[in-house]
């Protein structure tokens, strides 16, 4: 695969501390829930001094008007037992200036790690955040149980082989996290080499990699550490550890290693390679990227001949660099390589091209000695039906990644490709075999596949009714098997015996069974739509929506809405066995596809930079849609939004304080115009063509204020049964992405669903 490196999803602004001391510009997960109450009851967006604004500041609301309009809300504020008044924290006068705006900003000081009092303000914040929540203890824990008890004792993976070696992963009973094996694939391997290798290390058969439960016992945070094991002593080689390591890739003789290295900003900038039986192993500088709205990855083709950065001959590593093209804004290469030919995924322009709008990806390719040419040949373009997401390469196999008309598609074409042709194919005379796929599939997600001489493409599959399903698909028979499939426990569902894997091509729906497997598929239990909202200006924004057979009441359930619209990745919206506990209490759970997500180039631009506003905007229609069709009561609605997700949701929360009853945001980039005026926080550069440089005064945008000021200013805005059910939970030990083992998942998540129930009234109703 070419493993076209997608953006950071959301800004990583962070990173564990040493000490207790952590802010949100480190990397610690601001996990801020929020009751709404009444702060949600101004239904009109608050005014701002310029139109240049394209959505409001809490900083500009009058407090009294707040406060005396929240008085008359709909939204009663959760029932609570006596808790002490939230904490408050100091305001220092600050002014921020840019193109002749100035605003305040009180709280800027918390910006600053060392002052002793964010450390306490945040401990503050979080023993309210636990008195807050201290009525949903029993909650918490009926939740927790529910959710440990549909989880399978052990967590196992079917061994994926890589030349001679078979390498699963299993969790142990009672752990957080998998263990990594591997046993010699003895059938596929040299016999004499095989029992010679016993005579002498002695038989193994099987062998633990690494174990993530110990790794996780030493290192506790998102900064990697780049060591390498020797398998042939089972020892760290220690001579050999690097900080700041991003990505990394062999050179074809397995004693030299190549490996990004990241800048104070956390930026990987170094591509440096170390000899591994010298005795020096200290790193070699091979390309620095001095332009700091760059990053560099690093990655080898499927094959291990070529190491791509610039190109670097995987067998002479030393051999210097080839440049591929010059850089022009915004024209990415992936390459790969086959049999002396380069393919080459990218976006360039085609001026030769009339038909093609140049936005999206197209395959080219050329012999390894006319990389540098111009004369590509361009063999593949998209087409109105289908774009070109990423490609991956075998011996004897060209697998394309396909987006047809928003679902995800794959093919597999036989190799050779012809050479000598100069047209443009078309897929369809290619011969292609598409993959087929569940019709309720919404979520495919490719294996490693490391094996470049395998003929077998494994990928998962998933949906919201159907618990992750692995399969493989192979290419030479042009058939699939089902593999293996997410263990349930204490859940009953009937399995369809006569569901189909199907697709479409140029119209046509082909159909075929599975070879012998059957699978769980909850569709039965639970309905999952997909419906297109008519958006603020007419788009047509995809919103799946998920809900209990039995227990969803028309117009009188609860739900939860879900976007994120960032960095072109799309939503996730596959199976999750935790999300159970809010359907069977008759919640509705919907995701909201909106722009600056994942599809087509077009979609994730339309929502970016100054289109940013499309993608919140998206998000209000589909909250909208929800309770204008009764899927949700009118008084019920929550929203969650991740990371940059937390950016949409804030800005919606802004816009429209009336729409939504609860929220949760976590980890959520709200001080968006204060970060990006400060390039030196960061990956803050790298940000500016997602959101916009807020110092060009063309993209000067103000936003919602990160985390601890938002919460700080909103309670300062509204009165004070409002403010209470405004809280503020930091992990002080995680990341950016959360709690990664499988038990403490689930206590997060309790906690997160007893908080929506609390707010939407639902504490003391039968659980």
């Amino acid at each position: 695969m070419t493993r076209r490196p997608g953006p950071t999803p959301g800004p990583l602004r962070s990173s564990t501390a040493t000490s207790s001391l952590v802010s949100f510009q480190l990397q610690v997960p601001w996990h801020m829930v929020m009751g709404l109450p009444a702060l949600l009851r101004l239904k009109r967006p608050i005014e701002t001094p310029s139109s240049l604004l394209p959505f409001p500041l809490f900083t500009e609301i009058s407090s009294s008007r707040f406060s005396s309009l929240c008085r008359r809300h709909h939204f009663p504020p959760p029932q609570q037992a006596p808790t002490p008044p939230p904490p408050v924290p100091k305001k220092i006068p600050s002014e921020v200036s840019a193109h002749g705006r100035t605003w305040q900003d009180p709280y800027r000081w918390m910006s600053n790690t060392n002052d002793p009092d964010l450390s306490h303000y945040l401990h503050l914040e979080n023993s309210y955040a636990q008195a807050f929540m201290a009525d949903t203890q029993n909650l918490q824990r009926t939740l927790f149980s529910e959710m440990t008890q549909r989880m399978p004792t052990k967590v196992s993976t079917p061994p994926e082989r890589w030349g001679p070696w078979l390498y699963y992963q299993n969790i142990p009973e009672g752990k957080e996290y998998p263990v990594l094996y591997r046993r010699s694939d003895v059938e596929k391997s040299n016999w004499v080499k095989i029992l010679l290798q016993y005579a002498r290390d002695g038989v193994k058969r099987e062998e633990i990699l690494l174990d993530w439960n110990k790794i996780a016992e030493q290192y506790g945070n998102e900064q990697f550490i780049l060591q390498v094991k020797d398998l042939r002593t089972g020892y760290i080689i220690p001579n050999l550890q690097v900080n700041g390591v991003v990505s990394l890739a062999w050179a074809l003789v397995g004693s030299t290693l190549f490996y990004t290295q990241s800048d104070d900003n956390r930026r990987p900038f170094r591509v440096l390679y170390s000899k591994l039986e010298s005795d020096d192993t200290a790193g070699i500088p091979v390309f620095t990227e001095s332009d700091s709205s760059f990053c560099v990855d690093i990655t080898s083709t499927k094959d291990g001949k070529f190491i791509t950065v610039y190109i670097i001959d995987a067998a002479n590593p030393s051999g210097g660099l080839k440049k591929i093209r010059e850089r022009v804004s915004g024209v990415q290469y992936f390459l790969e390589h086959h049999c002396g030919l380069f393919y080459i995924l990218t976006n360039a322009p085609l001026s030769a091209n009339k038909e093609w709008s140049g936005e999206d990806y197209y395959l080219a390719r050329c012999p390894v000695e006319d990389i540098q040419l111009t004369n590509w040949q361009n063999i593949i373009l998209p087409r109105e039906d289908f774009t070109i997401q990423d490609m991956d390469m075998f011996d004897g196999f060209l697998v394309l990644f396909l987006n047809k008309k928003g679902n995800p598609a794959f093919c597999s074409i036989n190799f050779p490709i012809s050479v000598d042709c100069e047209d443009i194919l078309e897929i369809g005379n290619l011969n292609a075999w598409f993959f087929p796929l569940p019709s309720n599939s919404c979520c495919v997600t490719p294996g490693s596949n490391h094996d470049f001489m395998n003929s077998v493409f494994r990928v998962v599959l998933s949906s919201p009714v159907m618990p992750d399903m692995i399969v493989d698909y192979d290419m030479s028979r042009r058939s699939f098997s089902v593999i293996q499939q997410e263990e349930l426990k204490d859940v009953s569902c009937e399995v369809d015996t006569e569901q189909l894997f199907n697709f479409k091509h140029d119209g046509k729906e082909i159909s075929q069974y599975s070879e012998s497997q059957r699978w769980k598929d909850f569709s039965n239990a639970y309905c999952c739509e997909t419906k297109e909202v008519i958006s603020h200006d007419g788009t047509r924004v995809p919103l799946t929506i998920l809900y209990s057979q039995t227990a969803w009441q028309k117009g009188q359930s609860p739900g939860l809405l879900q976007g994120y619209g960032a960095y072109g990745e799309v939503l996730d919206k596959s199976w999750c066995t935790n999300r159970l506990s809010l359907l069977d209490r008759g919640w509705v759970v919907a995701f909201a596809d909106v722009r600056g997500g994942g599809g087509d180039t077009s979609w994730h631009r339309s929502g970016s930079g100054l289109y940013k506003k499309n993608s919140i905007l998206d998000f209000v229609s589909c909250a909208n849609f929800l309770l204008n069709e009764e899927y949700v009561h009118r008084h019920q609605l929550g929203a969650i939004g991740y990371s940059a997700g937390g950016l949409l949701l804030g800005a919606a929360i802004n816009m429209y304080p009336n729409l939504f009853r609860a929220a949760i945001l976590k980890v959520p980039f709200l001080d968006i115009c204060n970060t990006l005026l400060d390039d030196n926080l960061p990956l803050t550069i790298m940000d500016y063509e997602e959101f916009g440089n807020p110092q060009i005064q063309s993209q000067f945008e103000v936003g919602v204020w990160e985390a601890a000021k938002w919460v700080a200013r909103v309670r300062d805005s509204t009165c004070s049964p409002c403010s209470g059910s405004v809280i503020l939970k930091t992990n002080m030990e995680g990341g950016h992405f959360g709690e990664g083992g499988r038990y403490a998942q689930c206590e997060e998540t309790a906690c997160d669903y007893a908080f929506l129930l609390k707010t939407i009234g639902m504490l003391n109703c039968d659980v």
